[in-house]
């Protein structure tokens, strides 16, 4: 899920010729008691938040909330805080309290993220419905969403916001511009039965049209093609009967035939790759629990086990570099499959999460007013700045981590 925003960062550096693939595992951030000093107290995690804040903090909460926990007033505070007047969030406001402006990047990526979290926490309605009011405003006219306003609509992307659709109650299919929903904008984007797409989902089309089968796009499309956010929840049943062609396909036919192509990729090895330019494919542990995730929501629970205990089994190290998204993750992964993220492969997943930021409000207590309070301003912003975007390319190319989580956006697998 954290390369779904990733991805369509790498993919809008594309428009200035400089999609770069950053490195899988390198400069995460690292569990600790609280954040850096350098920080704000409120934030998960001691990595340099400026492209990754507020969707780190956003899994955070939305992981605590999900295994029953109640996160602490000043990490919801400061997510809250970063919110502009118009609804949207950037990636991350150093100064929060300074007016958002063009130059300010707000992005759709980051707003769902917020949503999600603050849509499942409850008492937020105020700052969710300004948020939600804002993705709909920079909707496509083929229903998706890019991750920048105005950008070509990509399905990871429009999955993020199906989820923050799912988070406030509203049905996907109901949220049209010019008669098209994100339901349309994910089947155009899902492959056909073939070698070449094999009915995976591509993350977007490329130059001439041609759509190429893309794993990360396709764990996205699967879960949100099944109406679910991060947090999924298991319940659906689904039997594996190979690539269905269907005359008119809906968006379940779609999401069983992206379903049916993680399970043939990860039939071998049981887990997703990356590949690095100049570089051997390697594990991609992130991915790998998005393909867990979807799985178990599709209700695929069966062929969800291998990947899932592999895991277990191989996680560690990387959640451990990756710091409080990858923790998030995993427990997202655990928690669709019936798996119980306090023994997942003898980590205690929620204790490592609570580890890398505030500590959650302990059971039975409540916050004092003034920690409930939040004062902070909030502002206008909107805009594309090219600078920004050339910067995070070049970020990525000399492999400042995953940008979001240690992982990779991969154009094809």
């Amino acid at each position: 899920m954290f390369v779904r925003r990733t991805a369509a960062v790498l993919a809008a550096t594309a428009v200035i010729g400089a999609v770069v693939a950053p490195a899988a595992s390198a400069a995460g951030s690292s569990p600790s008691p609280s954040p850096s000093a350098a920080l704000p107290s409120g934030l998960f995690g001691t990595a340099d938040p400026t492209y990754d804040g507020v969707w780190r903090q956003s899994l955070a909460l939305l992981a605590q909330h999900t295994v029953g926990q109640s996160p602490a007033s000043s990490a919801v505070g400061w997510l809250t805080g970063q919110q502009c007047a118009n609804g949207a969030f950037a990636a991350y406001r150093a100064d929060a309290s300074a007016a958002c402006d063009a130059k300010t990047q707000v992005d759709t990526n980051s707003t769902a993220a917020a949503v999600q979290a603050l849509g499942a926490l409850g008492g937020h309605d105020d700052a969710t419905g300004k948020a939600v009011a804002w993705l709909k405003s920079v909707q496509n006219k083929d229903g998706g969403w890019g991750y920048m306003a105005g950008g070509p609509s990509d399905t990871n992307s429009t999955s993020v916001v199906i989820g923050a659709l799912k988070a406030v109650g509203e049905k996907p299919a109901s949220v049209t511009k010019d008669g098209k929903s994100p339901t349309d904008a994910l089947l155009k984007l899902s492959t056909a039965c073939d070698a070449e797409g094999d009915g995976a989902f591509a993350y977007q089309p490329d130059k001439k049209g041609k759509l190429a089968a893309n794993a990360d796009a396709t764990a996205a499309g699967v879960t949100a093609g099944m109406g679910q956010g991060f947090a999924a929840e298991p319940g659906n049943t689904f039997a594996l009967t190979g690539c269905h062609i269907a005359d008119k396909p809906d968006l379940a036919d779609a999401a069983a035939n992206g379903a049916e192509y993680l399970v043939k990729t990860m039939a071998k090895t049981s887990y997703l790759k990356s590949a690095l330019p100049g570089a051997a494919d390697q594990p991609d542990y992130g991915n790998t629990a998005d393909a867990v995730v979807a799985l178990s929501a599709i209700g695929a629970t069966k062929e969800a086990k291998k990947p899932l205990a592999w895991l277990e089994k191989n996680s560690a190290d990387w959640a451990a570099k990756s710091g409080p998204a990858a923790y998030a993750q995993l427990i997202f992964a655990a928690h669709t499959s019936g798996t119980d993220p306090r023994h997942f492969g003898g980590e205690d997943l929620v204790a490592r999460l609570a580890a890398t930021g505030p500590a959650p409000v302990a059971a039975g207590a409540t916050a004092s007013p003034s920690e409930k309070k939040n004062d902070e301003k909030k502002d206008d912003g909107n805009g594309l700045g090219v600078w920004w975007i050339v910067g995070i390319g070049l970020v990525a190319g000399i492999g400042i981590g995953f940008l979001l989580s240690g992982r990779n956006k991969k154009q094809q697998l």
